[in-house]
């Protein structure tokens, strides 16, 4: 190989391996699924309590989208990872509804916020209460 070969084939190899870093990069998720349990799902006066009582505002819609996507990309503490994702589309889908003010979007919300469900196939049993 000439220097000009080895300098394209290095420069190509430097290109594959940040591509390969920045998909990396854009695949983990933003919160753990602890942290969205606590922004979004804790206690009797949680975001989620008030959406499901039919006072949720734009900028709690948007919350909820800007929390959801991160349990995509986490892996449930137990349970089956494809349940888990479904659970988590469906979920993901109604908060996106809620946002742009979709008919019919608190009752798919609150269908697919199932929190025994979830808890159940999901949460660590020394996490249950």
């Amino acid at each position: 190989m000439n220097k000009v070969t080895k300098l394209l084939a290095a420069a190509l190899t430097v290109g594959i391996l940040l591509g390969a870093y920045g998909v990396r990069a854009a695949e983990q998720p933003k919160y753990t699924t602890k942290e969205v349990m606590k922004a979004i799902y804790k206690g009797k006066e949680s975001l989620h309590h008030k959406i499901a009582d039919g006072g949720g505002s734009p900028e709690d819609f948007a919350k909820l989208v800007e929390y959801l996507p991160s349990l995509q990309l986490n892996d449930p503490p137990v349970g089956d990872k494809k349940e888990w994702q479904d659970r988590v589309k469906k979920l993901l889908a109604a908060a996106k509804d809620l946002k742009a003010g979709k008919p019919g979007a608190l009752d798919a919300y609150k269908g697919a916020a199932n929190c025994k469900e979830c808890h159940t196939a999901h949460k660590k049993p020394e996490e249950k209460h």
